[in-house]
């Protein structure tokens, strides 16, 4: 035997100075998908959450018509949520602040949307109705502060009649609103509209913001999640049903808006955001702060999990 045949003999353990076992990677890997797989089949059968359908605009019109008025009504008037939210969509506000630091107006408007064209536009395109396009010839010539003067006595008017009913809206000046807010409602149901909205804006026609923007400015989308019990104040949104905390991931952000002040506050989003991110710089940074850093050794519960360990160095 060469002298270098005999330094690779030496240099390689020995079965007798190692224990070996054969083992088998593959078959492992195997056995554990199928198990996973088995469980999560039966643990889904079992506990699985409710697979509701998406909100359409058709299912929305079909279910709630006075509320599609009454939100076409409000887009036209710029009275509803998203015509009143500031950044990143008008500049109707300065949104969300945080110690007076302006967070939402500094992120400016980065997706221009005018409520009233959630309405307009989607008629516009499908005008062929001459009442239709008598309406909106009627509503273009208007100025502006005519505009929101009649769409505003239209809302009014919608929220006094019984139940929100558009035909038992009292009479009076509404101009062209109440044959464009029916139109819209015609629309709605046919299924027409929700291509309209995601049709508009983008190349590839497949942004959900606007038709998202006019779903939730509605009361319909909020009551359909407070039945569910995923309102605000139940939680948030989550995949069970129930007043439970949410997503155990989710839980301690959500968390901070069922108390005070963020509760309370109209700027709970980015205070509560602003808190999140001083919590986790504080967590990556506990190495480096006295008292923090401290802790485990003045409450040494990680002398619980390793007991064997202590108790061998202990004994040795």
């Amino acid at each position: 035997m060469t002298a270098t045949a005999e330094r690779r003999r030496r240099a390689t353990p020995d079965s007798h100075d190692y224990p070996t076992r054969s083992y088998d990677l593959v078959k492992e890997f195997v056995v554990a998908l199928a198990v996973v797989t088995a469980l999560s089949l039966l643990l889904a059968a079992i506990f699985s959450s409710p697979d509701d359908k998406a909100i359409t605009m058709s299912g929305w019109a079909k279910a709630d018509p006075a509320d599609v008025v009454a939100t076409a009504a409000g887009e036209l008037a710029g009275t509803t949520t998203s015509a009143t939210y500031g950044p990143p969509y008008n500049n109707a506000s300065e949104g969300q602040s945080v110690l007076g630091l302006k967070l939402q107006k500094w992120g400016g408007v980065g997706i221009p949307i005018n409520s009233a064209d959630l309405v307009l536009q989607p008629l516009r395109d499908v005008a062929a109705d001459p009442g239709l396009a008598t309406a909106l010839r009627v509503w273009d010539t208007l100025q502006a502060s005519a505009q929101t003067r009649l769409a505003t006595a239209y809302s009014d008017a919608l929220a006094k009649a019984p139940d929100g009913n558009p035909a038992r809206v009292a009479p009076g000046r509404y101009g062209p609103v109440p044959s464009l807010t029916s139109a819209f409602l015609r629309l709605a149901a046919s299924g027409g509209l929700e291509g309209a909205l995601t049709s508009s804006g983008t190349f590839y026609g497949g942004d959900q913001t606007r038709a998202m923007l006019l779903l939730s400015d509605g009361a319909y989308l909020e009551d359909q999640a407070v039945a569910d019990h995923l309102g605000g104040d139940q939680w948030g949104m989550m995949n069970e049903v129930g007043n439970y905390p949410g997503q155990p991931w989710m839980w301690l952000y959500t968390f901070w808006y069922q108390v005070k002040p963020f509760s309370t506050s109209d700027n709970a989003d980015a205070q509560v955001w602003a808190l999140m991110m001083a919590l986790t710089v504080g967590l990556a940074l506990i190495p480096w702060i006295p008292g923090l850093r401290d802790i485990p050794r003045w409450i040494p519960v990680h002398r619980l999990v390793w007991r064997e360990h202590y108790r061998r160095t202990q004994q040795s």
